[in-house]
């Protein structure tokens, strides 16, 4: 056998074979560079992608915790502008009874002209502010839906503001702004409750 490197006695290197040197062509050395290049690419990458998945989860967690509270916020953000807006209309309807307060006498005698055609008397019970001048007026619009028979107006100290009733012996109507009021604020605050927090969507496509 021959070989390399020949130690003596001693342990020293008697004889030491020169290794030959390996020349690595151009395009083999520039096709090595290239492929550890794109290793390096490809593991940068991957930690990148990693680092980008790990950020996402923890931004869809802090989401889906906040998700809760935000639901809270809206159905606070729904009450809040249905209650304002219930007073706005009642404000409103109030600025217009104090300015027209037989204007819903009158609509109230349209929109029964068939009930009350073919009574023979139609009895009105208003407050006394309200039913004071108001059988000349009624005549006037009884009038013109074809209601020929008796009006009678009885004042009422009872009655609430812009309250009335009419009675025209097969049926009767009354209104009452104030009850009114209430009933359309509980109908709303029964809305409200039983929307609870799953209204609408906070998330399109979502639950809210």
């Amino acid at each position: 056998f021959d070989f390399d490197t020949v130690f003596a006695d001693d342990g020293a290197v008697a004889r030491a074979s020169a290794r030959p040197k390996r020349l690595y062509p151009l395009e083999e050395v520039e096709q090595i560079r290239a492929q550890a290049m794109a290793e390096g690419e490809r593991a940068a990458m991957a930690r990148i992608e990693a680092q980008q998945a790990a950020a996402l989860s923890q931004i869809a967690q802090a989401c889906q915790a906040a998700l809760p509270r935000l639901a809270e916020v809206a159905h606070e953000h729904r009450v809040g502008s249905a209650e304002l807006a219930l007073a706005c209309g009642q404000a409103i309807a109030d600025a217009a009874l104090d300015a027209f307060p037989r204007a819903p006498i009158q609509a109230a005698l349209d929109s029964l002209a068939r009930e009350i055609e073919s009574a023979p008397r139609l009895v009105v019970t208003a407050p006394p502010a309200l039913a004071e001048n108001l059988e000349a007026l009624l005549s006037q619009t009884a009038q013109a839906i074809g209601f020929a028979g008796q009006i009678q107006v009885r004042p009422d100290p009872a009655a609430g503001r812009a309250a009335f009733s009419l009675d025209f012996g097969d049926g009767a109507a009354r209104f009452d702004p104030v009850a009114a009021a209430e009933r359309v604020a509980a109908a709303l605050q029964e809305a409200l409750a039983a929307e609870g927090l799953h209204a609408a969507p906070l998330i399109p496509g979502g639950d809210a």
